[in-house]
């Protein structure tokens, strides 16, 4: 979908691997412009996940030997596992875009009303999507909360969007640790703008 085919930079890879499989282009000025390959990781399943353009941040998150988790929230948020300056894991959760489909393209959206800002139902989201309590049907179950939860008037119309997004954010921080497991220790570091911070309530809670 570029300029150029720059095939990704399998993992685990850092700066050297990147600079390596850097793609040159000319341009018809005679300028010559180069292209960061991004990269790829195979999980246990066999199937293939890809950063185009994430790479470049996460060299900046440091060279520490300790494998750090870090997430970059997003339409397709990504978690990555950094350790001595290379990214040796990582997964995409497409959590920014399914909140915009259900919100605009679902029957969740009809009872919501404009954006508002409602802290408690945001926290009653990420509650449940954290938990994950296959119990009380997981996932597939609970989305439909977020139309009963609004037609029993137990939550405001303008507060369910805000539950949806913390139903969805926190299924996405509980499943992602889940992938990790115990390979990475300490607190999970944060890339991005400083409305970002709504992650870390997520982890925290």
């Amino acid at each position: 979908q570029g300029w150029v085919e720059t095939p990704y930079a399998p993992c685990p890879a850092g700066a050297a691997e990147l600079v390596a499989r850097l793609a040159e282009h000319r341009m018809a000025n005679g300028r010559r412009l180069w292209l960061v390959p991004g990269l790829s990781h195979e999980g246990g399943d066999g199937v293939p996940d890809v950063m185009r353009g994430e790479e470049t941040q996460l060299l900046g998150v440091g060279g520490d030997a300790a494998a750090r988790l870090v997430v970059l929230p997003g339409t397709h948020s990504k978690w990555a596992l950094v350790e001595a300056g290379r990214v040796v894991w990582f997964a995409t959760f497409m959590t920014g875009e399914l909140f915009a489909v259900l919100r605009r393209h679902s029957i969740l959206g009809r009872l919501m009303a404009a954006d508002g800002d409602d802290p408690a139902a945001f926290a009653r989201g990420l509650r449940a999507g954290l938990s994950g309590d296959r119990a009380q049907g997981g996932l597939l179950h609970r989305l439909f909360s977020v139309r009963t939860l609004g037609l029993f008037d137990r939550l405001p119309a303008t507060g369910l969007a805000d539950y949806l997004s913390g139903l969805l954010i926190g299924e996405e921080a509980r499943a992602a640790l889940c992938c990790v497991g115990h390979r990475a220790q300490g607190e999970v570091g944060i890339v991005g703008a400083a409305g970002a911070w709504v992650l870390r309530a997520a982890i925290d809670i």
